[in-house]
């Protein structure tokens, strides 16, 4: 009967080990939550209002008073975005951390199951090893040996039905892994916004004081500056165009790129140029690294050689990524992706920040495109190309601002595209857009 009590004691542990509640983990009250939500409800009310009168002030003849309204109203507006994605990261923080309380208690009974799951089978093993003469002799009676078979049975099929819950809590752990994991990325996504917001202030800002500067309140002094810009063609062309991870080329010349691919993909030449001018100039703030781990994606920052984890995601991108770079001729741990951030993933690589594994989803149509047998993501043509093409399939070439921004929105956050806290980055690009038209206006005498 020792035998039979010791194999019971295991089964109840086993099952208790199991059986746990479904529990909310909240870390904030639902009083907290809701203030925090009507904070950002009117901080949209608010942005929605700066842009109304945004698009007022644009339709109105252009003028020094003008253009100070428009800029004075773009830093207005860049201000509450950045608290709209500090408020937004606040509750993605409280999410972040709840899933990471309930990964820790499912991990925690997922481990002692398996444990008692181990003791069990090594009990039945040993009663499979002995004869019904031995069971007798241990337990003292016959009737006691079927008692402790049948139980035996009992306990056999009640594995199964374990093995099968032990996989369904298996299975709840990875699920909450990768919803975590979304979060997570979600967060990377608004700190990223939110660079871009900080980056519009302080462009608005100098502007501003440069034309004022300049001008020093007066409006024929402005309008001289305006009619002066427009006779700069060539000055134009030959400036430089930056390109994240890769070499700058004169405008001119991206811009020739740029038309290439918009006459093959119905997407605005402007627009793709604006793309890569947002990517370019977040790759300034935020670094770039090199992947040392293929096995982790783990690696270090490029110019300060500080360790990351998660510099790219492993395997998903560390492997088509070893393929690309091979293919290139490229030593993959000196080639450098863009450096995660406080949570989330790096791992884009070049210009048009693909990761490897949307890269080579693209590489077939890339390369009919291009006339590349192996496109090249840190290639300047190649690179524009890339950023027309997924431009495109986003609805680039709807022909409409609103179609760019939502274009643009979804090149960056995916189905995340609508979230208000992302809206910094569509509007970042359309306001380099903007810019951008301009000088090829100028380029194309317009």
């Amino acid at each position: 009967m020792k035998q039979s009590l010791v194999l019971f004691a295991c089964a109840v542990a086993f099952l208790g080990a199991l059986s746990f509640p479904t529990t909310s983990f909240a870390v904030t009250s639902a009083e907290e939550r809701a203030a925090l939500q009507a904070q950002l409800d009117q901080i949209e009310r608010d942005i929605a209002n700066n842009k109304g009168t945004l698009s007022e002030l644009q339709k109105q003849r252009t003028t020094l008073e003008r253009d100070i309204a428009i800029l004075d109203n773009k830093i207005k507006t860049a201000q509450k975005q950045i608290r709209q994605t500090d408020l937004t990261l606040k509750q993605i923080q409280t999410d972040i951390t709840d899933k990471q309380q309930a990964i820790r208690l499912v991990d925690i009974k997922v481990v002692k199951g398996q444990d008692s799951l181990a003791q069990i089978l090594r009990r039945t093993r040993e009663i499979d090893d002995l004869s019904i003469a031995t069971l007798a002799l241990a337990t003292g009676s016959i009737s006691d040996v079927f008692q402790q078979i049948d139980n035996y049975e009992t306990i056999q099929k009640a594995l199964g039905e374990s093995f099968e819950e032990m996989a369904l809590y298996k299975e709840e752990l990875s699920n909450r892994k990768r919803s975590l994991e979304e979060k997570e990325d979600e967060a990377q996504k608004v700190r990223t916004a939110q660079l871009i917001a900080k980056q519009a202030i302080l462009e608005d800002e100098k502007e501003k004081q440069t034309i004022l500067n300049a001008t020093k309140g007066q409006e024929k002094t402005y309008q001289q500056i305006i009619a002066d810009k427009q006779k700069q063609a060539s000055a134009i062309r030959a400036a430089l165009f930056g390109l994240r991870d890769s070499g700058a080329i004169p405008f001119g010349t991206a811009y020739d790129y740029a038309k290439q691919a918009s006459q093959g993909t119905g997407v605005p030449a402007a627009l793709i140029l604006a793309i890569l001018t947002q990517e370019t100039n977040l790759g300034e703030n935020q670094g770039s690294c090199y992947v040392k781990d293929l096995a982790t994606g783990n690696g270090v920052g490029k110019n300060t050689g500080r360790a990351f984890n998660k510099v790219m995601a492993a395997p998903r991108d560390t492997t088509p990524f070893q393929t690309i770079t091979e293919s290139l001729g490229r030593d993959w741990s000196n080639t450098p992706v863009s450096c995660p951030q406080s949570v989330g993933y790096g791992g884009a690589m070049g210009p048009s920040q693909f990761i490897p594994s949307t890269w080579m989803l693209y590489k077939t149509r890339l390369a009919n495109l291009t006339g590349e047998t192996f496109p090249d993501p840190w290639n300047a043509r190649t690179a524009i190309f890339a950023t027309a093409l997924l431009m495109e399939d986003n609805g680039g070439d709807g022909g409409t601002r609103e179609s760019w921004r939502k274009a643009a929105l979804r090149y960056f956050a995916g189905g995340n595209w609508s979230k208000p806290a992302n809206a910094p980055y569509g509007d970042g690009v359309l306001r380099h857009m903007d810019k951008i038209q301009a000088e090829i206006n100028i380029l194309e005498g317009k």
